[in-house]
């Protein structure tokens, strides 16, 4: 390709279709509206009851939005989501692999195995399960985009949270490995490492006057992140703009990892 040949259109993914695990809440739900208003169709794959307002706004940008209800961690759901969108569109393009929890803040001590089961199981095992499901179709079609959620906590230690820290190393290592099998088959996967961002589940932190100080003094952009910050981010991995970028962990943190 010459570079006369790049055009603005290279960020559009009108046509593609779209799976986002945890996609009708906090940043799981920006990513699926960007996604749509770059022109793909959505679906969202979640245990928390269908959002109204993510189908609107998905709508609204002309796209076509479904909803799974399922738990990714039980067997056979990652299949019936991927088999699902195939089935009603004719491909899944695009998968970003962004449920996530972390259930518990505490000493390594008190930390129990069924808590460090579950996070495994949700934040690193269904990564796993999803991107294996989706390969397969992306394969046949020699074309696909795979766009896992780090955390700044694939960078640092992660004090009284070693299963969140751990899975999020893993979905680095797993970013790499299978980018290093699937890019032949003209398939990326990469990752977005979000930092601190104001969300529902941040907000006893951001009302902790002490703690949200510190993080603040931490961030040279200082302020926390706005969702909307990240929808950038995941269009361009999502898009052919991004074809010949592999295995790369995107930090959108406003600057946090530089001091």
């Amino acid at each position: 390709m010459n570079i006369t040949d790049f055009t603005m259109d290279f960020f559009s993914l009108k046509g593609k279709n779209a799976i986002v695990t945890g996609g009708n809440s906090g940043l799981g739900q920006a990513f699926s509206v960007a996604l749509a208003k770059a022109g793909a169709n959505v679906m969202a794959v979640s245990m928390m009851d269908d959002d109204a307002q993510t189908r609107q706004w998905v709508e609204d940008c002309g796209a076509a939005y479904e909803y799974l209800f399922g738990d990714i961690t039980a067997d056979g759901v990652c299949k019936r989501a991927v088999d699902g969108c195939v089935t009603t569109w004719g491909s899944i393009d695009i998968l970003v692999n962004c449920a996530g929890i972390c259930i518990n803040m505490e000493d390594v001590t008190k930390f129990t195995r069924k808590e460090w089961d579950k996070m495994v199981s949700v934040n690193l095992t269904a990564a796993f399960e999803m991107t294996h499901e989706a390969c397969k179709h992306m394969i046949n079609q020699q074309r696909g985009k795979v766009v896992n959620i780090a955390s700044l906590y694939s960078f640092l230690g992660g004090q009284w949270s070693p299963a969140y820290a751990a899975t999020k190393h893993g979905i680095v290592g797993l970013t790499k490995s299978m980018c290093d099998e699937l890019a032949q088959f003209n398939i990326q996967v990469n990752a977005i490492a979000p930092g601190y961002f104001a969300t529902r589940l941040t907000e006893k932190t951001r009302c902790d006057l002490k703690r949200n100080a510190q993080i603040l003094s931490h961030i040279p952009a200082n302020r926390w992140g706005w969702t909307a910050d990240l929808m950038g981010a995941c269009v361009f991995l999502s898009s052919d703009a991004s074809n010949y970028v592999n295995g790369t962990v995107l930090t959108v943190d406003g600057g946090y990892l530089m001091r």
